[in-house]
């Protein structure tokens, strides 16, 4: 599933509709509609205001998964220009590059220093 996929199963379960995300984000009803459209992904610019609006969080939004305590709003709107590049491009990939990313970030994160 897509970010913007998923994006409007979330805004369907939540009985929010396009018009009203966008009162609640300042995000255009031109630009909302264009993602679901053209089946385009939120740009990273958009990503902390959407989940906000939703009551959200990232984690939520880009991978399906619920969030957890290391991962809340606050923590992605610290979150530094590496960090918002990352998303950023995290959104371009496949679904099995996005796999692959994950596992080497494990990999990274139990390797010995």
């Amino acid at each position: 599933m897509t970010i913007s996929e998923r994006l409007f199963s979330i805004m369907n379960e939540k009985g929010i509709s396009m018009p009203e995300l966008s009162r609640l984000t300042g995000i255009s009803r031109h630009t909302i509609f264009d993602w679901q459209r053209r089946n385009t992904n939120p740009g990273a610019d958009k990503i902390m205001v959407i989940c906000e609006a939703l009551q959200i969080t990232p984690e939520e939004l880009l991978m399906g998964k619920p969030g957890n305590a290391s991962m809340d709003l606050d923590t992605f709107a610290s979150m530094d220009d590496i960090g918002a590049e990352f998303v950023k491009e995290y959104q371009e990939l496949s679904d099995s590059k996005k796999k692959r990313l994950l596992a080497y970030m494990n990999m990274l994160q139990n390797a010995k220093e």
